[in-house]
């Protein structure tokens, strides 16, 4: 038996007479009273859930849904609405917020709550007809002139979460903005309308594909087949229409994935990261033979990559991706007069290619609400399959008009009788090996990470895989003159490169790995194997620091 604390059962008490949604609440009081005759793991559980406020984190708020102020729901959802009303109206006297959703669970119900809320605060709401890709609200926010935007979505994680992402202007909100929407949305008395908003039609994502069909140049040929998965997101008519309105023929669906269903039934977890998500595709692949995969995660922001060859279709690794379209940017001329931006736990090789174009580069902290803030931006991408490649119209990652970039230049190697791996073997000899790896350490519980962190932080290898290290900056003090952001970054006396920080999106400690190797005399097979074993040396010695 445990003894539960009288003050957790207040709060959640407090808590649940408050939730406007029955089924949360309900949860609520279940859990309380399994807690009050002792089961310790309803005390477990309420503890969780009462253990603070879910946080804005990387991209906005993002958790398991269910009642409490450490989950997703109603009650979170609408004090977070009431955060953003607030601080808007500190500068603007009637905002205005357009609102979009995906098909996870309650997505369209915590749209419905923001309208509410921004409503009966006296702004202007308009939400999105349907559920739709985050890009086109993010598109939104210029093309109806709003002042902020909101977007629910988990973006690639489990079922059981939900999310909400912010946007102030056209880019997601960075500190401090996020703590000072954060600072009310532990009041509890907000008034939501019962109408007054705007549900959109079907215009804006009409102007979005007539928008992003422009990526692609009018004389570029056509001539490419594509098998598409969504990974029962809500990318597959947006992206489908998208390649047939830029003048491609629709990508080939992996039916089983096509149709939104927020249980996610074929993946484990619906990232194209992930092992066993791309099976179906690759496997659609094999029997019908395309030129190249591409899928989307479940809101359609990130864009993945699968290439044929020798030994069977491969992934490419988001650093690939992000250096091809890099280099087609700046053959393109499109980056010309402005900037190319990378995320710190991207690899170098674009600031690389940036420096052969004589193109400014500038390294940002993790997640796109930094990338897209890059004065002048002409092209920014992280390693976690997300790139911008249309920044004027689109501040922030989008994975359909990657893919239609990537289809466009897969199309023109095609025409010389070349493929994206060639293109890859061309960007290794003119600018050296860059290998890079990345491995995570999930944890059931946070307090594991912030554990290994100061294990890391009090006793540092000075010696990785037999190399010395030569510089270890402390993220979370600001070293190498960025925000500060908890993470540590080693440089090996090799120019390897470790980086370790949290997730921002879930529960877990992620590693990132990256070792550059010349190519002597154009013997790149045995660079890339030089590379493979440094990079393999460094992720046993990193897994071993990690364990937690």
């Amino acid at each position: 038996m445990s003894s539960p604390d009288a003050d957790l059962l207040a709060r959640a008490r407090d808590w649940a007479a408050d939730d406007p949604d029955p089924q949360t609440r309900a949860e609520v009081d279940d859990l309380v009273a399994h807690a009050d005759s002792g089961d310790a793991a309803a005390v477990e559980d309420l503890a969780d859930r009462f253990s603070g406020m879910l946080e804005f984190g990387t991209a906005g708020l993002r958790g398991a849904l269910g009642g409490g102020p450490n989950r997703m729901n109603r009650s979170v959802v609408i004090r977070a609405a009431a955060g953003l009303i607030a601080h808007l109206k500190s500068t603007i006297a009637e905002p205005t917020v357009v609102i979009g959703f995906d098909a996870r669970f309650n997505s369209d119900v915590f749209a419905r709550d923001t309208a509410a809320v921004v409503t009966a605060a006296g702004g202007h709401a308009m939400v999105l007809p349907r559920p739709l890709p985050t890009p086109v609200l993010a598109y939104c926010i210029r093309h109806l002139g709003a002042d902020a935007g909101v977007m629910v979505t988990a973006s690639h994680n489990p079922p059981q979460d939900n999310g909400y992402k912010v946007y102030v202007g056209p880019s997601q909100i960075v500190p401090p903005v996020d703590a000072q929407i954060a600072k009310i949305v532990a009041t509890p008395d907000i008034r939501l309308a019962d109408d007054g908003w705007v549900t959109l039609d079907e215009e804006p994502l009409e102007s979005y594909l007539d928008q992003v069909a422009q990526v692609v140049r009018d004389d570029a040929p056509r001539e490419l087949t594509v098998v598409h998965t969504a990974l029962h997101g809500v990318g597959s008519e947006t992206v489908a229409r998208a390649f047939v309105a830029a003048g491609f023929a629709a990508p080939i669906p992996v039916e089983s994935q096509a149709q939104p269903d927020p249980t996610f039934p074929t993946v484990s977890f619906p990232n194209p990261e992930e092992p066993g998500a791309m099976d179906a595709a690759l496997e659609l692949a094999e029997q019908t033979g395309p030129d190249v995969v591409i899928a989307n995660d479940p809101d359609a922001d990130r864009c993945a990559v699968a290439i044929p060859g020798p030994g069977g279709w491969r992934m490419l690794r988001g650093d690939e991706v992000g250096a091809l379209l890099g280099s087609h940017v700046l053959a393109r001329g499109v980056a010309e007069g402005g900037v190319f931006a990378n995320s710190i736990v991207s690899s170098r090789l674009l600031a690389a290619i940036a420096a052969s174009g004589d193109v400014p580069h500038e390294e940002t902290l993790t997640g796109f609400k930094w990338i897209s803030r890059v004065p002048g931006l002409a092209y920014g991408y992280e390693e976690a399959l997300g790139y911008c490649v249309d920044p004027d119209e689109v501040a922030d990652k989008d994975g359909v008009s990657a893919a239609l970039l990537v289809a466009e230049l897969a199309t023109a190697l095609k025409t010389d009788w070349k493929g994206l791996a060639d293109r890859l073997d061309d960007l290794a000899r003119e600018h050296v090996v860059h290998a890079t790896d990345s491995f995570s350490v999930r944890v059931a519980d946070l307090a594991l990470i912030d554990m290994v962190m100061e294990r890391l932080r009090s006793a540092p290898p000075q010696v990785v895989a037999g190399v010395a290290v030569d510089r270890l900056d402390d993220l979370a003090r600001g070293d190498g003159g960025l925000p500060p952001t908890e993470g540590l970054r080693w440089y090996l006396a090799d120019a390897s490169r470790i980086i370790v920080r949290p997730s921002g999106t879930e529960p877990k400690l992620k590693v990132y790995l990256e070792v550059i190797e010349p190519v002597m005399d154009e013997d790149l097979r045995a660079a890339r194997e030089r590379a493979t074993d440094r990079l393999a040396g460094i992720r046993a010695a990193f897994e071993d620091l990690t364990q937690v």
